[in-house]
């Protein structure tokens, strides 16, 4: 598997974003039975500062947000609750995702007003971006459904609780 993590922020120096980061690709990529040595994944850890910016350059909201993601490739299920395509290798058997941002202050914020250790968040968020990768959505009700009981269950293997119990979403 080819996880890239990159730091852009000494924010992160406490916790082990690259570990953090492969454990939650592989668990999504298993539970969407795809093998993780076949893919390429970027993760990026960031600041709210840099995401901020992300998110008005691709998506106009002039505000930072805990994760954003960048498919490789539109996977996503045309009927509302379908399950999006597989991707398919290139020539050399990979199998290119995308690349995930995710931003310190936002998710610490989020983890402590949920009272969640902040690993068990960002792992969670990580596994949400990862999803998004490979076309799962939550704008339409019958896709979120699909996309937050596929995160429960990866969760739940990874011995992480269900984060929509307490919860409105990420």
């Amino acid at each position: 598997m080819a996880i890239e993590s990159i730091i852009e922020s000494d924010v992160w120096a406490d916790l082990d974003i690259g570990a953090l980061a492969e454990r939650a690709v592989s668990g999504a990529l298993r539970a969407c039975d795809l093998d993780p040595e076949d893919c390429e994944v970027t993760v990026m850890a960031c600041d709210d500062a840099r995401i901020a910016a992300l998110n008005r350059e691709f998506r106009g909201k002039a505000q930072p947000t805990n994760v954003l993601s960048w498919p490789a490739e539109d996977l996503s299920a045309a009927d509302p609750g379908g399950i999006p395509r597989t991707p398919e290798p290139d020539a050399t058997g990979e199998i290119a995702l995308g690349d995930i941002a995710i931003a310190f202050e936002t998710c610490a914020r989020e983890a402590a007003a949920a009272g969640k250790p902040m690993a068990d968040h960002v792992t969670h968020l990580v596994v949400h971006g990862l999803l998004h990768l490979l076309g799962y959505d939550h704008i339409r009700d019958p896709d979120a459904t699909l996309m937050e009981r596929l995160e429960v269950e990866i969760l739940g293997r990874l011995g992480l609780d269900d984060p929509y119990r307490d919860t409105e979403g990420p």
